[in-house]
């Protein structure tokens, strides 16, 4: 469901816009619960050490993602009540091209130092050839989590907060049938659970995608539309460098503690 925040009851707005996001969150966190408890339940406690302590990377790496994106979307929706669609369009495709690209770089940077993360890390070395099997499986879907992030942020800077909770829990949903499959019936192991996670991110990331793109037409940019715009720009990374370094410092933080316990 669209809310338009110009309009109408300001409190009713914000509670029903509100209550989709909080339930998201809620939801991660039964997803990441589900998660653990099938690897710790099935493949031991080494397992679940080098899933859990890969979480906190992936969960740092997602918050850059993420902050990038909620500042962009802060943009979108800055346009979307000044009713223009031009700028939004312009500021849409930037976006998604700095977002994309930094996903794309963060990605080759973290295979390229996969060693040199967990030593930096210092992770057990009982722990280390599963947490390094992990990661080498679970970086693949960077990709489609940066998608996820982008047009759920894009969604909601459209009034509609509704849809991103959907494709979480699809997403859920699919990656705990995936973890029994993968892990308990198929004894794959560890990269077992880091595809079933993945293949779970990419169904999310791409339909979303997808959806975005249909339902809001008007964000798609006309080819005339594709050029360069240092001003958009400029804006975007104003509002989406504050946005990052908020949601990343603190799980920062968690992976130096964690490399010192």
């Amino acid at each position: 469901m669209y809310y338009d925040l110009t309009k109408g009851r300001i409190g009713k707005c914000l509670i029903l816009f509100a209550l989709p996001m909080i339930a998201g969150n809620l939801l991660q966190q039964f997803y990441n619960i589900a998660d653990t408890l099938i690897v710790g339940r099935v493949l031991g406690k080494n397992a679940l050490a080098a899933v859990g302590s890969a979480y906190t990377l992936m969960t740092f790496l997602t918050s850059v993602f993420l902050g990038l994106s909620m500042g962009s979307g802060a943009l979108f929706s800055i346009y979307k009540g000044k009713g223009s669609d031009r700028e939004l369009r312009l500021s849409v495709v930037h976006a998604f091209g700095l977002i994309m690209s930094v996903t794309v770089m963060l990605n080759v940077v973290v295979y390229l130092f996969t060693d040199l993360i967990l030593w930096f890390l210092r992770v057990p070395e009982e722990v280390y050839d599963g947490m390094k099997t992990y990661l080498l499986v679970i970086f693949a879907g960077l990709v489609a989590t940066s998608l996820y992030n982008f047009f759920a942020c894009l969604l909601r800077a459209m009034g509609n907060s509704t849809v991103p909770l959907v494709f979480l829990a699809v997403s859920t949903v699919i990656n705990i049938v995936l973890d029994l499959l993968f892990v308990a019936v198929w004894s794959m192991g560890i990269g077992g659970a880091a595809l079933a996670t993945i293949i779970a991110q990419y169904i999310s990331g791409l339909g979303i995608t997808v959806f975005a793109l249909r339902c809001c037409p008007q964000v798609i940019p006309k080819k005339s539309e594709l050029k360069w715009n240092g001003g958009i720009l400029k804006e975007i990374v104003n509002l989406s460098s504050m946005t990052c370094i908020q949601q990343s410092v603190m799980n920062f933080g968690i992976l130096m503690v964690q490399g010192l316990v």
